[in-house]
């Protein structure tokens, strides 16, 4: 008969035990495990230690690593999170053999200190009740963009030779998984060939400051509300050529989650919010290759853990968006309150590749290069000539260079001025154009502007007024009624089938 008797603990054994159980007492639950953590939450704070092992991608076998990694944790996420975080707290035994947080004796752990979240406040458990407004949407944009934007440009990174490894490495981890092979061999055929088209442009991304150190993780579940807004935490602290990465790439993880949980409309809500605060368009020409292989990762873990389905839902998700929808340009013109910016962001999640066309809207790239928030009011040194005329530039820009790195744009302003119009016509490339001009009764106009809140115009009657007395010239584009109730499903109908 086979000996039952069990091996004796180590000394780390016995310590992990003996700090999880007094965590357990202290907080009066379990913890929430991981493979590389243990979460104790209690009333109103949480510690979460760091289990003593050694993976392929990290190693917190000894007790100073794990100390330095809790310090780089809380340093990492401390600012984007003030409060959140409160510190890193040392496990005692003292001289009566008994644990305590900190003071005098020897240190047998280390602990991450935080204040406690409620559990609904988690921006995953918002998505799964439904609970993922256009205004929480907005907020997870400008929480990404403030958080990249505060970041400093990492300096001497190789990203062409970096994502080649992601894609070299995502296709070995799938393997190993068991997915199936002609996918992952698809997969990785298709990956390769993005990242040689790409590789001179990663390499400009690169030497222009977009890569830095990331969040490395971050997606839905590694986003909160604390303290009445969005902030993200978790950040990747373990591995620092993991997380030092594009920002289109970090960003690409949330889009994808966001898509797969919520749908692509919310997906493309964050997305545009995110280029608005940041004017980041250019990073559109990377999303097909950074969701595919955020998508991918996911995949090979999904099949490691035994979920199947979920597996195959991702890796097909990681082999479609390798096969985008072409460019396209379309234009939407007309008079303030005849619902432009409306009609845009019902348009765009079906437009070009994932996850839908770049709203570039003139109020809120004003509201960008005088430094405010969309939502901000403008004095009138914002609205003159020249400063209209550097915004119509910079739309005219940007859909340019979205349209040229193969995504779908949609440009919202008045285009008012023939100019303006030929101008923004020009953007197009070699990708189709569509000009659609909105027309809708003075009164239905005055009555839309009167009942406005919260939106990036800051136009009223007085400037609707204004506009009214412009000679716009001749008129191009296809005419639409702004008060049809129908009036998305007739734009849609004039756009072309990919």
């Amino acid at each position: 008969m086979a000996d039952r008797t069990p091996l004796p603990l180590t000394d780390v054994e016995r310590d992990e035990a003996e700090v999880a159980g007094f965590l357990a007492a202290l907080t009066g639950r379990p913890p929430i495990e991981t493979h590389i953590s243990r979460v104790f939450v209690g009333q109103d704070r949480v510690w979460k230690v760091k289990r003593p092992v050694r993976l392929s991608f990290l190693d917190f076998s000894t007790l100073a690593a794990r100390e330095e990694f809790c310090r780089r944790e809380v340093a990492l996420n401390g600012p984007h999170a003030p409060g959140l975080y409160r510190g890193v707290v040392a496990i005692v035994r003292r001289p009566d053999g008994t644990l305590a947080l900190g003071g005098e004796g020897e240190v047998v752990e280390w602990a991450v200190e935080m204040a406690r979240v409620p559990e609904p406040d988690f921006l995953d458990r918002v998505a799964d009740r439904g609970a993922l407004t256009q205004g929480l949407l907005d907020s997870i944009g400008d929480a990404v963009a403030a958080m990249h934007g505060a970041l400093p440009p990492a300096l001497c990174i190789d990203a062409a030779a970096a994502m080649a490894q992601v894609i070299a490495g995502n296709a070995l981890a799938a393997r190993e998984a068991g997915l199936p092979e002609a996918q992952v061999a698809a997969w990785e055929e298709r990956a390769d060939s993005w990242h040689r088209r790409l590789a001179p442009w990663l390499a400009a991304r690169a030497s222009g400051g977009f890569v830095r150190r990331t969040h490395g993780d971050l997606h839905l579940a590694n986003l909160c509300l604390w303290q009445g807004r969005v902030v993200p935490f978790d950040a990747l602290e373990f591995d620092e050529a993991l997380a030092t990465i594009d920002l289109g790439y970090d960003l690409a993880f949330l889009l994808m989650d966001v898509e797969r949980r919520v749908g692509r409309a919310a997906a493309n809500r964050v997305l545009n919010r995110y280029v608005a605060r940041t004017g980041d368009a250019a990073l559109v020409r990377g999303l097909p290759v950074w969701l595919s292989s955020r998508a991918m990762i996911r995949a090979h873990v999904a099949a490691r853990m035994g979920r199947t389905a979920e597996a195959q839902d991702y890796l097909s998700r990681a082999v479609a968006v390798l096969a985008p929808l072409p460019p396209l340009l379309v234009a939407i013109g007309g008079l303030q309150g005849t619902g432009k910016s409306t009609l845009a962001r019902a348009l765009a999640p079906d437009l070009g590749p994932s996850p839908g066309a770049l709203v570039l809207r003139s109020d809120e790239i004003r509201k960008r290069l005088a430094g405010c928030a969309p939502e901000d009011r403008l004095g009138p040194e914002a609205y003159t000539a020249e400063a209209s005329r550097a915004v119509y530039a910079e739309l005219v820009r940007l859909a340019g260079e979205t349209v040229c790195a193969g995504h779908a744009a949609i440009a919202d302003a008045v285009f008012l001025r023939p100019e303006e119009r030929e101008a923004i016509e020009s953007a197009r490339g070699e990708a189709p154009f569509v000009g659609l001009w909105l027309e809708a009764p003075l009164e239905l106009l005055e009555a839309r502007l009167a009942a406005r809140v919260g939106d990036a115009s800051d136009a009223d009657a007085a400037v609707l007024r204004a506009a009214l007395t412009q000679d716009p010239g001749p008129i191009s584009w296809t005419r639409l009624n702004a008060a049809e109730p129908n009036l998305a499903a007739r734009a849609r109908a004039l756009l072309p089938k990919p």
